[in-house]
């Protein structure tokens, strides 16, 4: 069985409904059941053995592998693309992931703009650009932007092709990912491999994936995450940015698809034996 992480039963008001009760009934089911977990982080592992009372030697880690090499139809990315066709500023801050309250879009959003506030970099216009599809209670998210006064300072980009993607990772001043819950985080690694800076919050697997190349936050603090993005931006140049983002070239090697593979297959092999 696989559990990717717990969220549910940390934040059930974020979760429609019919989606938390199949959550919280099919999962208990199957860890009861199961033979072997895989889970995604030493964290989620944790979370498991922690809320469900599963004895640590099933439940095993294997990390989700990285690449972006190529498409998804197989086609190999180019160095560069333009972004012309977005028609967004030069200079922006990014953020990727679906449209629902645990990113914490919000509370980015607010600290965004009071980003703009101190910020005293000679960038000119800045903006936040949100990539993402909506998922669910988005309707906050949305309205957040002219709530904090920051309406034609915030982008949101439903669907970006593959193919896209480095060139914005490349071109970001920094990346933003202040989750309040993260099974794993795999935009974090592909900001690192794209020489982005990562501001990310200090909970859940967020710091067991960056390691130290990331820039940590208080994820309910909105101060902290306004600050964390100055930080980013302002350091970026300097030998604090330039030794991040070295430390997170390195750290995206551990994470690969053939390392997956292999602990998965040896995983469900020792699991079939088992139950022979």
């Amino acid at each position: 069985m696989a559990v990717m992480d717990l969220s549910y039963l940390y934040f059930p008001e974020l979760f429609r409904k019919r989606d938390l009760y199949q959550l919280t009934n099919w999962t208990k089911y199957g860890l009861a059941h199961a033979s072997a977990v895989c889970t995604i982080s030493q964290f989620s592992k944790n979370d498991i053995i922690k809320r469900y009372g599963i004895g640590k030697e099933k439940v095993f880690v294997t990390f989700p592998g990285f690449s972006m090499q190529k498409t998804t139809t197989g086609t190999p990315i180019k160095q560069e693309n333009s972004l012309e066709q977005y028609k967004i500023a030069k200079h922006f801050i990014l953020s990727v992931g679906t449209l629902q309250p645990r990113k914490n879009y919000v509370r980015l959003i607010e600290a965004f703009s009071k980003f703009l506030q101190k910020n005293k970099q000679k960038f000119g216009e800045v903006q936040l650009v949100i990539i993402g599809k909506k998922g669910w209670l988005y309707e906050q998210i949305l309205s957040a932007p002219s709530k904090f006064g920051v309406v034609d300072k915030v982008k949101f980009l439903d669907f970006v092709p593959d193919s896209d993607l480095p060139s914005f990772y490349r071109q970001a001043l920094c990346f933003a990912l202040p989750s309040l819950y993260e099974g794993f985080g795999l935009p974090v690694l592909e900001a690192m491999a794209y020489k982005c800076p990562v501001v990310i919050s200090n909970v859940s697997s967020l710091p067991e994936i960056a390691d130290s190349a990331g820039i940590y936050v208080v994820p309910t603090d909105v101060d902290s995450i306004a600050n964390g993005l100055l930080s980013a931006v302002r350091q970026r140049n300097l030998i604090q940015g330039k030794t991040r983002i070295q430390r997170g070239l390195v750290r995206v090697k551990q994470f690969t698809w053939e390392k997956a593979a292999k602990q998965t297959l040896d995983i469900l092999t020792k699991a079939g034996a088992k139950d022979i």
